[in-house]
């Protein structure tokens, strides 16, 4: 099985640096120091330039998972937007408020999404890694009709080693959806997360600059390094 390496980014610099320097893909957002938020149409649109295949992340403000009317009208609205714009695949998420993933709200945002495209990827996103149990909520999703593509997950735990064995069950829970380590993610724990089975890892790859975080291209080249000898 072929791994992939995906980098999150937050400006077309960053997506440039990711894939020059051996990303798959790119995981756009805006204030990635917050847990990311749904970046602007115009950012959206400049990292969809550089020409990598491009994920969006839906998200409408930091903080819980729990989403209002508003909130979720509004993920609905972007989620179109950004695959009208021409991004690969959307990356959305919400739990209720006792602790379980959302499936009424999240299919919401997908069918928003795969109203501009049918085969949009759908990507669920850490909000699994806030609920009461995420290899339950992997099952869960496995037993729906949502059919997302994938999941991004650090198995429950502050950083994806640490929570490595979960991420092994949550695999064999997902049935077909494919599995993707994220949080605390880096070359020297790739070996280790390639062998719990997971289809993709996922880091941000950022070094500081002055009073803000940019994509380090050695970091994404590192990354890549690893995940070819695993």
């Amino acid at each position: 099985m072929t791994v992939a390496l995906e980098i999150a980014v937050a400006s077309a610099a960053g997506a440039r640096a990711a894939l020059e320097n051996g990303a798959d893909r790119v995981e756009l957002s805006a204030a990635l120091e917050t847990g990311g938020i749904t970046p602007s149409q115009g950012l959206v649109e400049a990292v969809l330039e550089t020409g990598g295949e491009t994920h969006v992340l839906v998200r409408s403000r930091p903080g819980d998972f729990v989403y209002d009317a508003d909130e979720l009208a509004l993920m609905r609205r972007e989620a179109h937007a950004v695959v009208a714009a021409g991004a690969a695949g959307v990356v959305i998420g919400a739990l209720t408020a006792g602790g379980a993933l959302d499936l009424d709200a999240i299919a919401a945002m997908a069918d928003a999404a795969r109203a501009v495209r049918p085969d949009v990827a759908v990507t669920i996103h850490r909000a699994i890694d806030a609920s009461a149990d995420p290899v339950r909520e992997a099952g869960r999703l496995a037993a729906s009709p949502l059919a997302p593509m994938r999941v991004l997950t650090s198995g429950g735990r502050p950083s994806a080693p640490e929570g490595a064995g979960v991420i092994a069950a949550m695999v064999a829970a997902a049935g077909g959806i494919q599995i993707m380590s994220g949080g605390g993610v880096s070359a020297a724990t790739i070996p280790m997360l390639v062998g719990a089975g997971v289809s993709a890892v996922h880091l941000s790859a950022k070094r500081r600059q002055h009073d803000h975080w940019v994509t380090d291209g050695g970091l994404v080249a590192a990354a890549r390094a690893a995940l070819d000898g695993a």
